[in-house]
């Protein structure tokens, strides 16, 4: 049985315990003295969020195939657990051996949020594992940073040994292999950094120097060692249906917040939303075959008990399987009790018909995502997407029994004006006015409009990265607008508008597009008691702006300007494929607002085709591909 990490004392007097006890079902037991590599996965926040990651279910399960290698989990302890872990100087451990992280030889941590960042120094911190990845030994794990946020990872570089940019099923076998040799060897650590700066997509962060102009710009970023390449390069999985995918995925005991079956059907996307940072990183677009779905759905609600499994992709209605998928499922599996959940669903007649299929109309609401309020600023962010379709779309869905509609959109978009805020405001009573054209015996009770605004943030490797970003303020100032636009609507009583913290949005800006000089703002706003930026309830701000100020750098250089066209991108040394001439064409076609089609209707040419997979090569023909190769 088990030793646990905490006393029963402990456990018993904090939040959720169950959080920290590991056990649940499916997951993977091995004797650690038995394996060659002890690797351990951390997502830095809470547990419920971070045992909803469909990635980290797919390592871990990739990972634990192997019999040389345990792979084992950690999340962000609770800020009850953390107290008393450092006042009882109690190390941060693994879910399943509950044993130190500091005992492992890897620790990697997802990237998913850029306001988790102070949560990595917490994990390291509560790990005893030195904060800086230059005063590691041979004593300390590696640490390897994986995710969306490593494709401009220099804001955090200080802290990690190595970055893997690309697709978790690719190349992390070849690291584990060469760090089985490198063990062998008895070399120093930087021996083995140096092997790893060889394999493709690993990014060693203290082999690069960065140098800068007079303006705070970057003048320069290059390698200072002959391993290090000047160029590290996405690694891509080709064929999403020979891959790995769990068929046991781990259950929780406590409620998470994805408590279902994921089942991703495809990666990538074809839509091209110049706001898209996921759009453009995981193109091209590469579908799983409907055999490989099938039979991977079904393994997986028989090892799990879930009576919910969730349709995942960016654009799930671009699969172009999906109805027989959906209707297959529901064949199967609607009289086990099993609810279908399709997000990222593009409201149509086929939508609207399995979702009366699988949903109970007087509890669900269907959701929209127009992202602008006039037709002018979603051509500007390529959406794709007219009023009249999501108009119809509303209209079907209220003659069909839906009642409530959620809408989302994004303030603060390149090249906005009031009359586009205003937009949201009449687009949203539009919507309600829909439904009143219904005869009042045929409605279902009143309309419920919920309009919720992000602030938008300028992302790298999307058209927008040279845009500046609108300053807190200016945020403000356009919500308080959008809310009294919201009033003078003749259904206002229907619309509830909801808004997203600008203080925080600023920055995730400033981080999203940072350079290696945060670093040090980052590890001083740690220091004074930063953690969990991203829960409100513990956003120190105040903190921030002193650790800003404390190392001589302003927000407004990150976030506030304009960049100009040939300015150097501290992660422009990182090649996705997608090419920054591509992504500077669709930015100067958004100052037009000029539509680019989507990649099923017309190749716009963006580099991703030197992959060779998905979308880029369906339709090829021979000649074709050779010809684009």
């Amino acid at each position: 049985m088990r030793k646990l990490a905490l006393s029963d004392e402990i456990l018993l007097s904090v939040d959720k315990p169950a959080r920290y006890i590991g056990g649940e079902i499916n997951m993977i037991k091995k004797d650690p003295s038995k394996v060659d590599i002890r690797f351990c996965m951390c997502f830095p926040d809470v547990y419920e969020i971070g045992m909803s990651h469909l990635g980290i279910q797919i390592l871990y399960d990739m990972f634990n195939l192997r019999d040389d290698i345990y792979c084992e989990r950690v999340y962000s302890p609770w800020v009850d657990l953390d107290k008393i872990m450092r006042e009882q100087d109690i190390p941060l451990f693994a879910l399943e051996s509950q044993e130190p992280i500091k005992n492992f030889d890897f620790l990697g941590i997802t990237l998913q949020y850029e306001m988790c960042y102070t949560n990595i120094l917490q994990i390291l911190d509560l790990s005893k594992i030195p904060l800086l990845a230059k005063d590691r030994t041979k004593d300390d794990p590696f640490v390897i940073g994986g995710g969306p946020c490593s494709y401009n990872p220099e804001p955090i570089a200080d802290f990690f040994d190595i970055f893997y940019i690309g697709e978790g099923e690719t190349v992390y076998f070849d690291l584990m292999d060469a760090y089985k040799e490198w063990k062998k060897s008895g070399n120093d650590r930087v021996e083995f950094l140096k092997a790893a700066a060889q394999i493709p997509g690993m990014y060693i962060p203290q082999f690069y120097e960065a140098e800068y102009n007079g303006d705070g710009t970057l003048k320069d970023f290059y390698p200072i060692v002959e391993e290090a390449p000047k160029t590290v390069i996405k690694q891509v999985e080709l064929d999403m249906s020979e891959t790995y995918y769990p068929e046991k995925p781990l259950v929780p005991y406590i409620k998470v917040t994805q408590d279902r079956v994921v089942l991703e059907i495809q990666r990538g996307c074809i839509r091209g939303c110049r706001f898209c940072q996921a759009g453009m990183l995981y193109r091209p677009i590469r579908p799983r075959s409907l055999d490989f779905l099938k039979k991977r759905a079904a393994a997986m609600l028989k090892a799990t008990g879930h009576e919910e499994i969730s349709l995942s992709s960016l654009s799930s209605s671009d699969y172009r399987e999906l109805p027989e998928l959906v209707y297959w499922l529901i064949d199967e599996y609607r009289d086990k009790g099993v609810n279908i959940s399709l997000p990222s669903l593009r409201i149509d007649a086929f939508a609207l018909d399995v979702m009366s299929k699988v949903q109970d109309i007087r509890k669900s609401s269907l959701t929209f995502a127009p992202e602008a309020g006039t037709q002018r600023m979603r051509n500007v962010i390529n959406k794709g997407l007219t009023e009249e379709n999501i108009l119809t779309g509303a209209m079907d869905a209220f003659r069909g029994g839906w009642n409530r509609v959620k809408l989302y959109f994004m303030l603060g978009l390149p090249g906005e004006t009031y009359d586009d805020i205003e937009g949201i405001a009449i687009l949203s009573d539009k919507i309600a006015r829909e439904y009143y054209t219904i005869p009042k015996d045929e409605r279902n009770g009143k309309v419920s409009i919920v309009t919720s605004t992000s602030i938008f943030v300028p992302k790298p490797f999307t058209p927008f990265q040279w845009s500046p970003m609108n300053t807190k303020e200016q945020a403000k100032d356009k919500r308080n607008f959008l809310l009294g636009k919201v009033r003078e609507q003749l259904n206002q009583k229907s619309i509830k508008y909801n808004c997203h913290d600008a203080d925080v949005s600023e920055l995730e800006g400033v981080f999203a597009r940072g350079d290696r000089r945060l670093n040090k703002v980052i590890l001083e706003a740690y220091q004074s008691g930063c953690f969990y930026d991203a829960w409100s309830e513990y956003f120190k701000y105040e903190n921030w702006l002193k650790a800003f100020e404390d190392n001589g750098l302003d927000m407004a250089f990150y976030i506030g300007r304009e960049r100009p066209e040939d300015e150097l991108f501290p992660w422009d040394f990182i090649d996705i494929g997608v090419t920054k001439k591509f992504m500077r064409r669709e930015y100067e076609n958004s100052l037009k607002a000029q539509v680019t089609p989507n990649c099923r209707v017309k190749c716009a040419g963006c580099g991703a085709m030197k992959f060779k997979c998905g979308v880029c090569v369906e339709n090829l023909t021979g000649s074709d591909a050779e010809r684009n190769g």
